[in-house]
């Protein structure tokens, strides 16, 4: 490769020649301002870059850390004092690093299809499945080296399975005081009803006791007292949240009690300011928040729940819609990196039977399972979109 230097008075002026002599598609290697002018530095023959002959070199980091130097010093030169930089021309340096950005990741795809075709494939299934490919690589990377492919697919299957933290039966055994919140829509009353009929299947109707705070849904106070009715338990509705405290004080004797909560849009601007309420309303009384959830709901959209829902300070969380879901990628990936533990699965309209407690290997189990019967085809401009900027550090 050869390179040759620009000298002008600023970057704009430097830029015009190198496209006049060189065309759109030349290749900046770096950028220097010295004392009233702007030196660039641009690679001749950009196409003879190659990737080095062995893998060693790779893992070493040598081909790797020059294009990522390349890609620095192209993608953010600094305008030189006094001087402000021009819109085109941040838009010419923005394609510029886009291009050298998919450049680095091809070439790094490439090598890691040669030395480790076994890692393409696990990455290939854990696609397939729909989990973040963030978190794909970071599992991969616990690999030890030199295991088989079997092994290394039982490994990571494994250590997703860790990383899913749940509660038990800890709630049906032994009570307690949960507030359901979440988005509309996502089956936080019928939630609620599979656990009541379960609690009353194991321990009768004298110590459970049912509340609505839903204010927003046409319906919701007497959907629960319907469900009440149908359980012979008591059922309670509080137009005002703040009421909240003082009726709990009048059911002291009772160890189980589920609160249903208004849905809320995890992307509505009201959600920290209604938390904040939730949470003050909820505390001092000794009840816990659990977020729900439903598992047929897209990545994204329960990546952003789990996010927005923080404001709650969740203790757990109640998953539904188990048997509508496509792919449960996006739930694990979200279990796995926020560490909020799982309690409860719900699938199916019967009550109470289409309701279990959490366990993370079935739930994994079933990823695999999803994956494999829908056939999901994952092309390699997926992969390399991916992996290719983090390929060279997975085994």
């Amino acid at each position: 490769m050869k390179i040759k230097t620009y000298t002008a008075r600023d970057m704009k002026a430097a830029l015009r020649q190198v496209r006049e002599e060189q065309g759109p598609d030349a290749v900046i290697l770096s950028t220097r301002h010295l004392t009233g002018k702007v030196e660039v530095s641009v690679a001749l023959e950009p196409e003879e870059v190659a990737l080095p002959e062995t893998a060693d070199s790779w893992n070493a980091g040598t081909g790797m850390d020059d294009f990522a130097g390349v890609l620095a010093r192209a993608a953010a030169p600094q305008a030189a004092p006094g001087m402000t930089m021009d819109p085109g021309l941040g838009s010419e340096l923005r394609s510029m690093r886009q291009l050298l950005e998919a450049q680095v990741a091809q070439l790094a795809w490439n090598d890691l299809a040669r030395r480790a075709p076994a890692t393409v494939e696990l990455l290939k299934e854990f696609t397939a499945m729909g989990v973040a490919g963030d978190l794909t690589a970071e599992l991969l990377r616990e690999l030890p080296t030199g295991i088989s492919p079997d092994d290394a697919h039982r490994r990571t299957l494994a250590a997703l399975t860790r990383r899913i933290r749940t509660t038990g039966d800890a709630l049906l055994d032994h009570g307690g005081k949960v507030a359901f919140v979440g988005p509309t829509g996502v089956g936080k009353t019928t939630g609620i009803a599979k656990l009541a009929a379960r609690w009353v299947m194991r321990h009768g109707t004298r110590d459970i006791a049912l509340i609505s705070l839903d204010n927003a849904r046409f319906g919701a106070h007497e959907q629960l007292r319907v469900l009440g009715r149908l359980l012979g338990v008591e059922c309670y509705s509080l137009e005002d949240p703040s009421g909240l405290d003082g009726l709990l004080s009048r059911l002291p004797q009772h160890r189980l009690v589920l609160i249903d909560t208004a849905g809320i849009c995890p992307r509505d601007r009201q959600l920290d300011k209604d938390a904040t309420a939730l949470i003050s309303t909820t505390r001092c009384s000794g009840v816990d928040l659990w977020l729900t959830l439903s598992a047929s709901a897209q990545a994204g959209v329960i990546a952003d729940a789990v996010q927005a829902f923080r404001a709650c300070e969740p203790r757990a969380l109640l998953l539904t819609k188990l048997d509508e879901a496509a792919s449960l990628g996006g739930i694990l990936s979200a279990l796995a990196v926020s560490g909020l533990p799982l309690a409860y699965v719900a699938g199916g309209s019967r009550i109470p039977e289409d309701l279990a407690p959490a366990r993370a290997h079935q739930l994994v189990a079933r990823a695999v399972f999803l994956a494999r019967s829908c056939d999901t085809s994952v092309g390699e401009e997926l992969l390399v979109r991916r992996f290719g900027g983090v390929a060279n550090g997975i085994r």
